[in-house]
C-alpha cells in the first residue's frame, strides 16, 4: 500500500490510500492496453482490407440485389448467382486491365536496356549533333557521371524487378482478398443484420432502422455518383488516346476511372499520369491531351456533378474538403475514396444524437 500525506499550515495531514490491488490492476490495464495497440498496428492491413470489403458491399448491394431480380427463369431472385455474375465481371475487367499494361511495359523496359549502352555512345560521338552540342558547352563530365549512374541502375535492375514483382503481386494478393471479403459479407450480410435487428430491444429499433437507412443512403448515394462520374470520365477522356493513339489507352482508361473516384484530387492525379504517358508518345500530344482534360474537368466540375451528385450525401463543401484532408492524411488514395461516406455517416449519427437531445436539426 502507498501512502502519500501533505501538511498544511495547522500541521493536519491529508493521507491518501492506494492499495496494492489498484496499483496492479493500472498496471494491467497499461500492459495490456499496450499489447492491443501492437497487435492492432500488426493486423492493420487486413482491418484496412475488411473496412474496404465492408464499405464496397454497402455500395454495390442494390445493384447486385437488381441483378439477381434480372436473371432468368428459376435463377430470379437468386442472390448467390448475382454475386458470382459481378464478380466474375470485376475479375474479368480486371484481367483486361492486367493484361494490356504488363507486356507493353515489359517489352518497351527491355528494349530500353537494349538500347541503353548506344544512347550512350551516340552522346559522345563528335559527328551527331547532340555530341557538338555537348563537346561545345564542355558537358562530358556530367554525361561521364549520368552514364555511369545509369550502369549502376541496370545492374541493379533485377533486383528492383524482383521487388516490383513483389510489391504487385501483394498488390493483386490484396484486390482478389477484397473480392471474396466483399462476396461473403453480401452472401451473409443480409442475415447478420436480421440478427443485429433481433438482438436491439423493441424500444430503439425505429431508432436503429432509421438510423441505418440513412447512413445506407448516404454510401449509396456517394458511390453511385462517383461510379458514374467516373464512367463518364473516362469514356470522354479516353477519346483522344485513341485518336493520337498514345500507348496504353486501355490501362489508361482504367487508371482514369479510378482516379475519377476520389473527389476533388483524383482528376489532379489522372490528369498527370494522363499527360505524361503522352508526353512519351509526343509533346504536342501531350499538349493537345492536357487542354482536353483541363476542359473536361471544367465541365465536370460545373455541369456534371451539381447534376450527379446534388445532394447525394448532404454535406456542405467545407465538410467534404475537411474530410477528404483527413482520409488522404490517414491513408492516401483509399482514405481520400472512404473519407466522404464516412463523414456523411458520422453527419447521420451526430444529427440523431443532437434530435434525441431535444435539438432542431435542418
Amino acid at each position: 500500500m502507498f501512502n502519500f500525506f501533505k501538511k498544511n499550515e495547522k500541521k493536519s495531514e491529508t493521507f491518501v490510500n492506494i492499495s496494492n490491488r489498484n496499483v496492479a490492476r493500472i498496471v494491467i490495464i497499461v500492459v495490456i492496453s499496450y499489447i492491443f495497440l501492437i497487435g492492432l498496428r500488426k493486423i492493420a492491413n487486413p482491418i484496412k482490407l475488411i473496412l474496404i470489403s465492408i464499405f464496397l458491399s454497402l455500395a454495390i448491394n442494390a445493384p447486385v440485389h437488381k441483378l439477381s431480380h434480372l436473371l432468368p427463369g428459376k435463377l430470379r431472385g437468386n442472390r448467390i448467382m448475382g454475386i458470382t455474375i459481378s464478380l466474375v465481371i470485376v475479375l474479368g475487367i480486371f484481367t483486361i486491365f492486367i493484361a494490356s499494361i504488363l507486356p507493353p511495359l515489359i517489352n518497351q523496359t527491355e528494349n530500353f536496356i537494349r538500347v541503353a549502352p548506344n544512347l550512350v555512345q551516340d552522346l559522345h560521338n563528335q559527328d551527331s549533333t547532340i555530341g557538338r552540342f555537348i563537346n561545345n558547352y564542355h558537358l562530358t563530365g556530367q554525361i561521364d557521371s549520368i552514364s555511369a549512374q545509369l550502369g549502376n541502375s541496370l545492374k541493379s535492375i533485377s533486383v528492383r524487378s524482383f521487388s516490383t514483382i513483389t510489391d504487385i503481386s501483394s498488390s493483386i494478393f490484396s484486390v482478389l482478398t477484397v473480392l471474396v471479403l466483399t462476396s461473403m459479407i453480401l452472401i451473409e450480410g443480409p442475415r447478420w443484420l436480421s440478427y443485429i435487428h433481433y438482438l436491439i430491444d423493441d424500444s430503439r429499433k425505429e431508432f436503429a432502422t432509421r438510423v441505418s437507412n440513412d447512413m445506407y443512403s448516404v454510401i449509396k448515394g456517394y458511390v453511385n455518383g462517383q461510379v458514374l462520374m467516373a464512367f463518364i470520365a473516362s469514356l470522354i477522356i479516353v477519346i483522344p488516346l485513341l485518336i493520337l493513339n498514345v500507348s496504353y489507352p486501355m490501362a489508361l482508361l482504367v487508371l482514369v476511372f479510378i482516379c475519377a473516384l476520389i473527389p476533388m484530387v483524383g482528376h489532379t492525379l489522372g490528369f498527370v499520369i494522363v499527360t505524361t504517358v503522352s508526353l512519351f508518345h509526343s509533346p504536342i500530344a501531350a499538349l493537345i491531351v492536357a487542354i482536353y482534360y483541363i476542359l473536361y474537368m471544367q465541365i465536370e466540375s460545373y455541369v456534371i456533378q451539381p447534376k450527379i451528385q446534388s445532394s447525394k450525401t448532404n454535406l456542405t463543401p467545407l465538410m467534404v474538403f475537411v474530410s477528404l484532408l483527413i482520409g488522404l492524411s490517414l491513408d492516401g488514395l483509399i482514405g481520400g475514396l472512404m473519407a466522404i461516406p464516412i463523414a456523411g455517416c458520422m453527419k447521420v449519427l451526430v444529427e440523431e444524437y443532437l434530435i434525441a437531445r431535444g435539438y432542431k436539426v435542418k
